[in-house]
């Protein structure tokens, strides 16, 4: 497993931050708004700011016509099937549970990667991944009769989860040879329009004016969870190994239990807190340095 350079590890620390307290922001916005209208406004709002920061650094947004089939690919694993059953299972779901469910996506990236593209993972690799998977059952421990009531909410979630898995190893191998930021672009554009015909034709009916709670959450999603958020994690996505930037990234649904237990009245139990450190041990055994790596830093 890499080191993180400096700037990699402050990447990850804001998309860990804004990611994490992101869960209970949306269990707020979708309480008022229908939730893919939710994420529809959310992406309209973040498109902008990443088309202006690719005009300010002078990049292009053209993308070679013979890459579209493999944009399209993109966006839909990563994009369109996450953010449009991750946020249908919101309403169903604690805010926190919905973001630990979520969050197996790390496992499933690991297991794509071994059986789909041969991937051989290091020892403690599979060990962050064993402590992840029983962290998310610990976390889970108290929730099993309401989510056996919740059924649906649950399949949309690990749905959603196996498909950015599935996305993370794509993006990655895909080679699309134009800038990070041009990607994102037509990436969120893409979904944007997707966002827009399945709001439009099934949410239509319940639109309204929303709450100043709601309109807040859209504007966190558009600008933060977004806007920034999204091309940090493509950055990380793109020069971490698969797995490295997957597990790296498990705190996220810590921060989004303990945020939804301050915020939303969530109760936490012992399982909560043993999670806890277990995702540390996830994401160490990605990011602390190996032997060899720090045998080669003090090589001349």
């Amino acid at each position: 497993m890499p080191q993180l350079s400096r700037r990699q590890l402050t990447i990850l620390v804001l998309l860990t931050l804004i990611w994490g307290f992101n869960w209970p922001v949306m269990k707020l916005g979708v309480a008022d708004i229908p939730p893919l209208t939710f994420r529809m406004l959310s992406f309209w709002l973040g498109l902008p700011f990443i088309g202006l920061v690719l005009l300010r650094r002078g990049e292009s947004f053209a993308i070679p016509r013979a890459c579209w089939p493999r944009v399209l690919l993109l966006t839909v694993v990563n994009m369109v099937v996450w953010h449009s059953l991750m946020i249908l299972a919101i309403p169903l779901l604690s805010s926190g549970r919905a973001a630990i469910l979520g969050y197996t996506m790390p496992i499933f990236s690991a297991v794509i990667g071994s059986l789909a593209f041969g991937d051989r993972l290091a020892g403690r690799g599979w060990a962050g991944v064993l402590a992840a998977a029983v962290g998310v059952l610990l976390l889970l421990w108290n929730e099993m009769e309401a989510l056996g009531a919740s059924a649906l909410g649950v399949g949309l979630m690990l749905t959603s989860a196996a498909s950015w898995a599935l996305g993370t190893q794509l993006l990655r191998r895909l080679h699309v040879p134009v800038p990070l930021l041009t990607l994102s672009f037509w990436m969120v554009a893409l979904t944007c329009v997707v966002l827009t015909a399945l709001a439009f034709g099934f949410e239509r009916a319940r639109w309204h004016m929303p709450g100043t709670a709601a309109v807040a959450s859209v504007l966190y999603n558009g600008l933060l969870a977004l806007a920034f958020a999204q091309v940090a994690w493509f950055f990380l996505a793109r020069t971490l190994p698969p797995v490295a930037s997957t597990l790296s990234v498990m705190l996220i649904p810590v921060i989004g239990v303990f945020s939804g237990a301050l915020w939303l009245g969530e109760v936490l139990r012992w399982q909560d807190w043993t999670a806890v450190v277990l995702m540390a041990v996830a994401i160490a055994s990605v990011l602390w340095p190996s032997p060899t790596a720090q045998g080669a830093k003090k090589t001349p």
